[in-house]
């Protein structure tokens, strides 16, 4: 029996999904040489971004800002608080909320990792104008995508 060939839709390199991922993949890897001198990973990396923003969040919020679980964000959080960058602390008045802050040696990291975004410019070969306009089209996608029920 001859297999009809696959219809051009059904493609992997037609597929924008697959496109995102391996994008996301490539992205991600070339992170891993700016932040090994660091000795953070790439989702703890985020996690300090949000912090050197705004310290002091509980866990529920840093969630909220990364779009992760606490079931995701607690090993994280526990693996920083080992390396000494952030403290972890139950509030009194709820047990169930969890502040964390930067530690000095975490507030300090930040100007060692003020080279990171510059350097990831140069390993995309993108304009910083180039940079915006992608990020901007891709966060415009992210709200369509968490506003649009998703159907069956």
């Amino acid at each position: 029996m001859k297999r009809k060939p696959t219809p051009n839709h059904l493609l992997l390199d037609q597929q924008l999904c697959f496109a995102l991922y391996a994008a996301s993949r490539s992205v991600t890897g070339l992170y891993r040489p700016l932040l090994e001198p660091l000795g953070l990973t790439y989702p703890q990396y985020l996690v300090m971004l949000v912090l050197w923003e705004q310290d002091g969040l509980t866990v529920r919020e840093l969630g909220q800002r990364l779009q992760l679980d606490s079931g995701t964000l607690t090993p994280l959080l526990k693996r920083l608080q080992a390396a000494g960058l952030v403290d972890r602390q139950r509030r009194t008045e709820d047990e169930r909320e969890v502040d964390i802050r930067l530690t000095d040696a975490g507030l300090a990291l930040r100007d060692q990792a003020s080279d990171v975004p510059k350097c990831m410019a140069q390993r995309l070969q993108l304009s910083l104008e180039q940079m915006q306009t992608l990020r901007d089209e891709l966060k415009r996608m992210t709200r369509q995508l968490q506003l649009s029920p998703i159907e069956d």
